[in-house]
């Protein structure tokens, strides 16, 4: 076979230096990670080492459509402002480099590390492309992540199976060693697995069927979050159908991990393909969380994928295709129904935030004069409302105008429902399964809602109540500038504040 890597690390120099130069396209994210180029699905590998956030991912070098499966490679010191940097494991010997995740190898006990400092590890799955066949393989990096080593004896665990993939590896300090998360896809579970050098390992236990099993099980994860005084853990699964706003999504579990076995936690709901799901847009799959994040932060940080197996690949961009949601911070909440997790954009997106628009106590009608009244030079926005809503309230929200025809409709329902209807908001002839209406259940407490918007070239997110909801999706608008305007269709609430800021591109 042709070792093909070097032409890789060209192509990759030569895509950054014409960056500012590619980011102009129409529909390219201005604040969202894409590639520069090519095709891109689930994050991969995200660690934080010596100041630098990395995210690796799943990259096509060779065209924008799913294929030749590698891992690409960005750096950013913020979470915002990207570095793209070459290929870091590629298709080789007819083995895809399929998802998984990086380790800061802190006490080198795989023994990779030089000089005394610790080596990045990978762990990720061996795709065989002439046999039905996966499994866990290893590479490690002593410069900071910009070249990689496979491991001589890989693969480091192999049970002989065609879909099994996907690991998320940690430390657990409890018990002093490495505990892989892995998917075991058709079956609907999850096999944990431990090692104390990331190159043999153990079988402990496995968890599943439970949730959502309509589709296959993917991309998991594992992590502790506080909860008051204590901490719970977080299992992650994504499935590839069956989410509820049709087709790929992310569900998670809230429960109890004592280094070998996870327990689903009593206020877990039950029935039939009961499921929590981090987010019920359409547009947020294979979302893990990074590794190594220094203590002094203490933060949960993740991010996923922004497309849905049913249409990415025929979304109208070139010459990439598919992008990033905004990195979250997760932290659990205790809710009448439960624990549960809740999502909030990073802090660190502030920086992009320009000209800032702000109407205090106002009626909903003067409001929604006031918003419709903006100006706006840029298109890429985030806002914040808050409403006093009273029993009497109807149905109200926010409607998002991109031309003729064109809107995107975030709308708050009396009867306890956060939706999101993009079925004119643009660009929807693509695929059949693109235009639609997608829900979440939302409750209002203590007679206030509250809204977080990001808007981006192509894409919007709705946090609703500080996190409790949210709602991810593509929107592909053709016109030139935004216009914002409050609807309601019955008695409105009273507006209690809107901050309205206009951002900046992160790739100028």
């Amino acid at each position: 076979m042709i070792r093909l890597f070097p032409i890789f690390i060209v192509l990759c120099w030569w895509v950054e230096a014409r960056a500012a130069e590619l980011y102009h396209e129409q529909f390219r994210p201005q604040f969202h990670f894409t590639p520069a180029t090519n095709w891109m699905n689930d994050p991969n590998g995200m660690v934080f080492y010596d100041g630098e956030y990395h995210l690796f991912y799943q990259f096509n070098p060779f065209g924008n459509k799913w294929g030749h499966m590698s891992w690409g490679h960005s750096v950013s010191p913020d979470l915002v402002h990207w570095e793209h940097l070459p290929v870091a494991l590629y298709e080789e010997n007819d083995v895809m480099i399929f998802s998984g995740s990086a380790v800061v190898d802190w006490k080198n006990t795989s023994g990779f590390g030089q000089n005394g400092k610790p080596p990045l590890v990978a762990i990720y799955t061996g795709h065989y492309t002439k046999k039905p066949l996966q499994n866990q393989n290893i590479a490690y990096s002593n410069d900071r992540g910009r070249t990689w080593v496979k491991y001589a004896n890989n693969p480091a665990l192999d049970i002989g199976e065609k879909d099994f993939r996907d690991p998320k590896v940690s430390w657990h300090e409890a018990s002093k060693r490495w505990i892989m998360t892995v998917s075991w896809p058709v079956h609907h579970q999850v096999r944990f697995y431990a090692s104390t050098n990331l190159k043999e390992w153990t079988h402990l236990s496995d968890f599943g069927p439970a949730g959502s099993t309509q589709g296959i099980w993917e991309c998991p994860d594992l992590f502790p979050l506080k909860n008051g005084r204590g901490t719970k853990w977080v299992l992650v699964v994504n499935v590839g159908s069956g989410a509820p706003a049709g087709g790929s999504g992310c569900q998670y579990f809230v429960g109890d991990f004592d280094g070998s076995k996870f327990t689903l936690d009593s206020s877990f709901p039950t029935g039939k393909d009961a499921a929590l799901w981090a987010d019920y847009g359409r547009d947020f799959y294979a979302a893990v969380s990074w590794s190594d994040v220094p203590k002094r932060d203490g933060r949960r940080l993740w991010l996923g994928w922004m497309s849905n197996w049913e249409y990415a690949n025929d979304v109208p961009t070139s010459p990439w295709r598919s992008a990033m949601s905004v990195p979250r911070e997760l932290t659990l909440r205790k809710t009448p129904e439960g624990l549960r997790m809740v999502q909030q954009p990073v802090e660190e997106l502030r920086k992009l935030r320009g000209a800032h628009h702000r109407l205090g106590n106002a009626s909903f009608s003067r409001a929604s004069n006031w918003l419709a009244g903006r100006e706006l030079k840029s298109e890429l926005l985030e806002m914040e409302m808050d409403f006093t809503v009273e029993k009497s309230s109807g149905d109200f929200g926010i409607k998002i105008a991109s031309g003729a025809n064109e809107e995107t409709v975030v709308r708050l329902s009396k009867d306890g429902r956060l939706s999101l209807d993009r079925t004119q908001s643009g660009r929807t002839d693509f695929h059949r399964k693109f235009p639609g209406v997608h829900e979440a259940k939302l409750s209002v407490r203590n007679g206030v809602a509250s809204l977080h918007l990001f808007l981006d070239t192509s894409s919007i997110e709705v946090f609703a109540n500080e996190g409790e909801a949210v709602l991810t999706d593509l929107i592909l608008p053709t016109g030139d500038k935004r216009k914002l305007e409050l609807i309601s269709n019955e008695q409105a609430p009273r507006v209690m504040q809107i901050h309205l800021w206009e951002l900046k591109s992160a790739w100028k």
